[in-house]
């Protein structure tokens, strides 16, 4: 066999394991509760508080579930909730994969992966980021309008197994725009104007400099941080709409003559955690009704 050949026959037993991996934890998960969401959250660093205010909550740690990689950034918990919020069930992961933590990306994109599988058709993804726009404060929650991937890299790379999607995934539109309506007059309800950005992923885990903010700045970014797209780019491939909320944690590097800390992203996360849970308690339920 060409080694062309053995490349292909490697891939495709991959990316049908891969499948059936997901399979395997989203039943797993659905067996130990008699909810059945149709709405996802993913907690970004220093944002999990939500998960703890869920009614009726199951908790699994990640460890426990089939095929699931473990977190190993300290500020997360590394554990999937199903629960209510708002009378809504929702399952949440609260801590993510990084691919900065050595993960590749169908271990970084895995757990949203079982989110499909799971059943479901909306996902709210939330992060912690720098600010790069001027107009952002630091504490400011701001609606993701689109990305751009400078992670070198892309989750869809390799077999594609067509029971996940299409191999080309339209990203026209990869911030569903009515999810950003209900989340604006769900913010300005709650006293919140909240603007909107264009978020760049990198691969970090070092801080970018002031070079790098400057010429991220020029490509149209107005947020920068270590995550997300990839998991956006797997929901899209899946069908699942997105609303995406940076939490600007830190402003970007050579913005304020100061350097920037993993302890004030945290520190910033919780200071705000209280606005934050609000509206993501604020746009479960009206998310649950354009579902229907």
């Amino acid at each position: 066999m060409s080694a062309a050949r053995k490349s292909r026959s490697r891939n495709s037993r991959a990316g049908a394991g891969l499948f059936v991996r997901a399979e395997r934890a989203a039943k797993f998960v659905l067996a130990r509760t008699r909810l059945r969401p149709r709405i996802g959250v993913v907690l970004g660093s220093g944002l999990g508080a939500f998960a703890e205010e869920l009614a009726g909550a199951t908790r699994l740690d990640y460890s426990r579930i089939p095929g699931f990689p473990v977190s190993t950034v300290e500020s997360h918990a590394g554990q999937m909730y199903i629960g209510a919020s708002g009378g809504v069930p929702v399952a949440v992961l609260a801590g993510r994969l990084h691919f900065y933590e050595g993960y590749s990306m169908d271990e970084v994109t895995f757990p949203v992966r079982v989110l499909g599988r799971m059943g479901i058709r909306a996902l709210v993804i939330t992060n912690a980021a720098g600010g790069i726009s001027p107009d952002y404060r630091q504490g400011a929650l701001v609606l993701i309008r689109d990305h751009v991937n400078f992670q070198g890299t892309n989750p869809l790379i390799g077999h594609n197994d067509e029971r996940f999607g299409l191999r080309f995934p339209d990203m026209t539109r990869a911030y569903s725009d009515r999810l950003r309506h209900i989340a604006r007059e769900t913010g300005a309800r709650q006293g919140m104007s909240l603007a909107e950005g264009v978020y760049a992923a990198v691969t970090g885990p070092s801080f970018e400099t002031p070079a790098e903010i400057r010429a991220l700045r020029t490509l149209g970014a107005d947020l920068v941080g270590m995550s997300t797209v990839p998991e956006v780019i797997v929901a899209r491939q899946m069908g699942l709409e997105v609303l995406g909320i940076s939490c600007v944690t830190n402003l970007a590097a050579g913005i304020l003559d100061q350097p920037i800390t993993h302890e004030e992203v945290l520190e910033t996360g919780w200071r705000v955690h209280t606005q934050f849970t609000a509206l993501l308690r604020g746009v479960i339920p009206p998310i649950a009704e354009v579902l229907k």
